[in-house]
């Protein structure tokens, strides 16, 4: 339980043992269970889940880490490609088919919780640069897609609340600004900031990450990170495997893997997220805006690009509001965002493994003197 990877390790098993029920004689009571907790799962405890890796980036500003422009613009346009490139290749795949091309937002997210499980399973070997450029990219990742749903999939948004947000998010600025170090007042104004997201139309796990960032930097950063670390790892995020990995292969066939939705996603995650990542940071790198994280090469970044792929929680978020009347495409929905996402976290797990192998043996040659 103490190990770095033991969280990645249950989150995979609870996501094989999902598929499992999902597809056994008691897949109705698996229906019943994600009927009664989904939203809850989803909107509630994952909101702990961004809360956290929100207090991980800050603490990588704090720490240095972050702390300079040319730290934050690899990642930013990183992400910026892996959702432009994405958004065009299933634009491309379904251009002949207009009733289709509303799910074009689908395939730009990165699922940060899976992709940091399977960094997470190689412990210690992953250089913390790279974990950190793959972190942060992620959330500028899920902050354009919260973008997007607000401007494309967000009609009824209740601007009153969104102005009251605004003022919550003030709030928790000013106490920071104060240097209040209790963290009862920022807990309940995230809490308020939470259900006023929601209430405003827009995916409420946000309040999570916005709260971290007003976290004041001292002692109290990292006894809110130390105190919900476990939960998240153990907890949560098995909860949230249990509840969104599994759906039922009855009457599959070869042939839906070709339908316009299914291919779409599929090749939107799989190749237009590693082409998009993995290119736009090479043309920023190239051109002298940005540098190669520390202690990484560029196959350690077309591997985390590949990783970049896993879709799963927002991209069958987004693919649900692309297509919210339409339950014939549901299945197609899931069925292009899972085979993405495995594809992109097994070839980019594969990739990993042999950088990561290839590293460790460098590390050990002996230096011969002249």
């Amino acid at each position: 339980m103490s190990s770095e990877s033991a969280g990645g390790v249950v989150l995979f098993a609870m996501a094989i043992l999902a598929m499992a029920w999902a597809n056994s004689p008691l897949a109705i009571y698996h229906q019943q269970f994600v009927g009664k907790f989904l939203f809850i799962i989803n909107d509630g405890l994952m909101s702990l889940f961004f809360l956290v890796v929100g207090l991980e980036l800050k603490r990588g500003y704090l720490e240095g880490q972050l702390s300079k422009l040319s730290e934050v613009i690899l990642p930013f346009f990183a992400a910026l490609g892996g959702m432009l490139i994405p958004a065009l290749i299933y634009y491309w795949v379904n251009a002949d088919y207009p009733a289709l091309l509303n799910g074009w937002a689908t395939p730009v997210a990165t699922d940060i919780a899976f992709a940091l499980a399977v960094l997470s399973l190689f412990g210690r070997s992953v250089p913390a640069p790279l974990k950190l450029f793959l972190l942060v990219l992620a959330i500028f990742d899920d902050i354009g897609a919260i973008i997007i749903i607000s401007l494309f999939y967000s009609s009824g948004l209740s601007y009153f609340f969104l102005f009251l947000s605004f003022l919550l998010v003030t709030a928790l600025l000013l106490l920071n600004y104060l240097s209040i170090r209790s963290l009862l007042p920022y807990l309940l104004i995230g809490l308020l900031l939470w259900l006023s997201l929601f209430y405003a139309g827009v995916h409420p796990t946000i309040a999570g990450v916005l709260l971290a960032l007003t976290i004041p930097g001292t002692r109290a950063l990292h006894k809110l990170e130390d105190a919900l670390s476990f939960w998240v790892a153990f907890i949560i995020m098995p909860l949230f495997a249990l509840a969104n990995a599994g759906f039922s292969l009855q009457g599959l066939t070869v042939h839906d893997l070709s339908k316009g939705v299914v291919l779409g996603i599929t090749l939107g995650l799989f190749l237009g997220k590693q082409i998009g990542v993995f290119l736009f940071s090479w043309v920023l790198i190239q051109l002298k805006f940005a540098k190669l994280p520390d202690q990484c090469s560029w196959s350690a970044l077309y591997a985390v690009s590949l990783l970049c792929g896993i879709g799963f929680t927002m991209s069958l978020f987004l693919g649900t509001l692309s297509f919210p009347n339409e339950m014939a495409y549901q299945r197609d929905v899931r069925l292009g965002v899972m085979m993405g996402s495995f594809l992109s976290g097994l070839l980019g797990a594969i990739a990993l493994f042999i950088v990561l192998k290839k590293r460790g043996s460098a590390k050990f040659e002996p230096k011969v003197e002249e």
